[in-house]
């Protein structure tokens, strides 16, 4: 089965009333080896985790390794992936791509410009994404609508227009409430940092924790202005 833009519509009006496991399942039987998921380690990746090593044991999972990780993420993939008896691929950004920016521009140029801030992202991200995506038909996310103003339209089933194929988001219409629940209900591990304060947790030195009554993603690339805070993962 191969998906294009024009089948957005239909797959959405099919899968509106499935929940989050059905709307994983449907795609594992449809596409097989040809989907993907790309976890964070957040808690709603931690939930797809646990819904598709429920489904089957079998289908792919990779994680960007940015190098700027925070210790506790690296603890939680090895705790992941002992839990269900999964492998998470690790992608890394090319070295010497990493070695030309830190050296033209210093090790934290993401503070100094939102252009350097991307450029961060594009080396650290965005490329590995692109071999994670190679020989992949559609990739699953952990998106949710009410994380920021930057995803308030997302549906279902969408376009990626970075990889020009289709991205799913099976909790688009999970409340934070019903995330913490679920991992609550079925004992899922989850990052030790959400208990400090750290609802959205990325690199670790472009993260921090939110104060009381900020939007869930303050804390990422926190010194920009709300519509800018995107890695360009998902645009």
């Amino acid at each position: 089965m191969i998906y294009t833009k024009s089948d957005i519509p239909t797959l959405n009006e099919v899968l509106k009333t499935k929940d989050a496991r059905e709307i994983i399942a449907f795609f594992i039987d449809k596409l097989g080896d040809k989907l993907t998921f790309g976890t964070s380690l957040g808690a709603e990746d931690q939930v797809i985790t646990q819904m598709i090593a429920s489904i089957s044991k079998e289908a792919t999972i990779f994680t960007l390794d940015t190098g700027r990780l925070f210790a506790e993420t690296y603890d939680l993939i090895d705790r992941t992936t002992k839990k269900y008896n999964i492998k998470i691929h690790p992608y890394f950004p090319a070295a010497k791509e990493v070695e030309d920016m830190v050296m033209k521009h210093g090790i934290n140029l993401f503070y100094n410009s939102i252009d350097l801030r991307h450029q961060c992202c594009q080396i650290r991200k965005l490329n590995p994404l692109k071999r994670a995506m190679n020989g992949k038909e559609a990739w699953i996310t952990g998106l949710r609508r009410s994380q920021s103003i930057t995803r308030t339209t997302m549906q279902i089933v969408e376009w990626d227009d970075n990889s020009k194929k289709i991205k799913i988001n099976p909790l688009i219409n999970w409340s934070e409430k019903e995330v913490w629940d679920y991992i609550k209900a079925h004992h899922i591990p989850y990052n030790p940092l959400h208990d400090k304060g750290f609802p959205s947790i990325g690199c670790q030195p472009c993260t921090r924790a939110i104060m009381e009554g900020e939007d869930l993603r303050a804390g990422r690339w926190w010194w920009e202005n709300p519509d800018t805070r995107e890695c360009g993962l998902h645009k």
